[in-house]
């Protein structure tokens, strides 16, 4: 029994630490922190790739995301999706992103997002891809993307609820 009970305790410590590393996702640079970071899994050829994730700004003034890079893609580009007259257009947001002070910005599918370019190897569902991302105000902070399936959350549903 004392077998039993060792070994269901070592299995519960385990699964602990997966399930905090799971969450291992939420960083802080300054008042902002940034959340659920997922890109999607690539097809084999593509060579552009979405990133997702959450910013908080907890700061008393705006800040504004206004640049990104990844060894993994020859440059990263900061985007909108957005209907303009009926059309669903996507471009690029030379100013960046802002991110005003006290709010949350979520980039998601169909809205804004990060769009790694010219990839060489297409991200591949359950590898993590580092990114620096750069605030006017707050400086630069290195994430994580976790890939996940090529459609539908991208494992961002493993995240549900947490930081919100």
């Amino acid at each position: 029994m004392k077998t039993l009970t060792t070994w269901a305790a070592t299995i519960a410590l385990v699964a602990s630490g997966a399930f905090s590393c799971a969450f291992a996702h939420d960083i802080r640079i300054g008042e902002i922190s940034v959340s659920q970071p997922y890109a999607r899994a690539m097809l084999p050829g593509a060579k552009v790739g979405g990133g997702y994730l959450t910013i908080t700004n907890e700061a008393a003034t705006n800040d504004r995301l206004v640049s990104a890079t990844a060894s993994r893609a020859g440059s990263v580009q900061l985007h909108e999706m957005k209907f303009d007259n009926g059309v669903m257009v996507m471009r690029e947001l030379e100013g960046g992103i802002t991110v005003p002070a006290g709010t949350t910005v979520e980039l998601k599918p169909g809205g804004y997002h990060v769009m790694f370019m010219d990839v060489q190897q297409p991200f591949k569902e359950g590898e993590d891809i580092r990114a620096t991302l750069t605030f006017e105000r707050a400086g630069s902070i290195e994430v994580d993307f976790t890939v996940g399936p090529p459609a539908g959350n991208g494992g961002h549903g493993k995240h549900e609820g947490h930081g919100k």
